[in-house]
């Protein structure tokens, strides 16, 4: 059986819309697990837990703590997702294939997912920074310390003022070699779990190959992207002002800090509750995303 190949007619604004409506139904789901990972990045104390932290978060906040920061995460995915879906899609569409892309190499699918995943980090990364500041205040609040900023607006215009407009990019590098590893997992790994299925009779292109493939590609891009991730969450919570002392005075700084203050194991710091989020997060996009494209009249992906 082979998956249909994307015919040139198909549109990018109807791609665009649906891989909106996926992520943003996925990240709904997952947030909180989000919110876990990313304090526990942040803690210094080396043996803490995910289901500690969550607890805390809880017991401090309520259960609505664990949606502090969804509204600047959601206005990331309206960027970041659909970039890389669809730059993916169309990076692959561009090397010959009759297949719908099952003949392209792993390591081919793996450059052209970290192409997109960079192109669409760049992009979205001002709104990445401002999730990470929204969900480390919501830490300070827990602590009787009162918050940074009240909403992701305001966070915006603080840091434009504070850090300037170039501070909206703090953490970049860092954050674009995330982007590069999780996509070159996520999206090739994706790609190719679900042709290889398809192809030998494993399953249909139906969800259980979709599931599958997502379960796949998440602990594939957790295992390659954890270690960008820790540096990436530490290096954007610097909220300082221009003339006063950083902690991190570089991505690579902070790497080497990390391992020497809390050990090589902090580089995976979130690993769980990482790869507890992008398993979900993606059975609920990739089985979300392809159902609306059947819906839509659009080829499988």
């Amino acid at each position: 059986m082979k998956i249909p190949q994307n015919g040139g007619d198909e549109r990018t604004s109807t791609k665009i819309a649906l891989t909106s409506l996926s992520a943003m139904a996925a990240e709904t789901t997952t947030f909180p697990l989000d919110l876990t990972k990313t304090r526990l990045q942040l803690h210094g104390k080396p043996h803490s837990s995910a289901m500690g932290v969550a607890a805390e978060i809880v017991r401090r906040q309520g259960l609505l703590g664990l949606y502090n920061g969804l509204s600047p995460a959601i206005l990331r995915h309206l960027f970041y997702t659909p970039l890389r879906i669809v730059s993916y899609e169309h990076f692959r569409s561009l090397i010959p294939h009759s297949d719908g892309g099952s003949s392209l190499s792993l390591s081919s699918k793996a450059l052209l997912g970290g192409l997109s995943g960079v192109l669409a980090q760049v992009v979205a990364s001002p709104a990445d920074l401002v999730k990470v500041r929204m969900q480390a205040d919501g830490r300070m609040v827990s602590q009787g310390l009162r918050p940074r900023y009240s909403g992701p607006f305001d966070a915006l215009n603080k840091i434009v003022r504070s850090e300037g407009f170039g501070g909206l990019w703090k953490g970049v590098f860092p954050n674009v070699q995330r982007a590069f590893l999780v996509n070159m997992g996520e999206l090739a790994c994706y790609d190719h779990t679900k042709h290889f299925i398809v192809r030998n009779w494993i399953s249909e292109d139906n969800i259980y190959a979709h599931t599958l493939a997502s379960v796949m590609s998440g602990l594939s891009a957790t295992t390659l992207s954890c270690p960008a991730d820790v540096v990436k969450t530490r290096m954007m919570n610097q909220a300082v002002r221009k003339d006063e002392k950083v902690l991190y005075k570089s991505s690579y700084d902070c790497l080497v800090k990390t391992v020497k203050v809390e050990g090589i194991r902090a580089l995976w710091k979130g690993f769980f509750p990482t790869w507890a989020r992008l398993g979900p997060w993606q059975f609920v996009f990739w089985v979300s995303y392809e159902k609306l494209r059947h819906i839509a009249g659009l080829s499988s992906f």
